[in-house]
């Protein structure tokens, strides 16, 4: 039997690891739907507007994990080093599953930016990506590690911080 302790603080963690998921996976569709949507303009291949989008699902990932740390007065080096840390393994899920899918659905790379199966599959694709990286984060926060590493960054005030070695 869980104590409400143990209940409590697993509730906590799914919260936390939810909102980590949801954090990385909104970097991770602003890249994605925006390579898909140049790649898609630009008529590149399909290899080319994966590529595209996944070095733009990997820079937004990262750039949004560290604008609050930047904020937080935390040096550019450290916010790098701790986006690195927390997001690649979400975001690289996140991208092997939603562009396998893309890649999947029939008719998906070839549907325009006006129809609706494009747009379908795209958010399908992320909703389920997301989906398979929570566990992965739900994990990696569990063994403070990842986006709990992150987290203790957020609540502490600027200037008082404890270097951890």
């Amino acid at each position: 039997m869980d104590s409400p302790q143990q209940a409590g603080d697993a509730k906590s963690l799914n919260r936390l690891a939810f909102s980590a998921t949801v954090h990385c996976l909104t970097g991770c569709s602003i890249g994605e739907v925006l390579g898909m949507v140049l790649g898609t303009a630009f008529g590149l291949g399909n290899g080319s507007t994966v590529m595209l989008s996944v070095f733009l699902a990997f820079l937004f990932g990262y750039l949004l994990t560290m604008l609050p740390l930047l904020r937080a007065g935390v040096g550019l080096q450290t916010a790098l080093g701790l986006a690195f840390a927390s997001d690649t393994a979400s975001i690289t899920i996140m991208e092997l599953v939603d562009n396998g899918l893309m890649l999947g659905i029939p008719g998906a790379m070839n549907a325009g930016l006006g129809d609706l199966l494009f747009w379908g599959s795209l958010v399908l694709s992320l909703v389920i990506a997301g989906a398979a990286a929570f566990p992965v984060v739900r994990w990696l926060i569990a063994r403070g590690r990842g986006h709990a590493v992150v987290h203790s960054y957020h609540r502490r005030e600027a200037g008082t911080h404890d270097h951890h070695h």
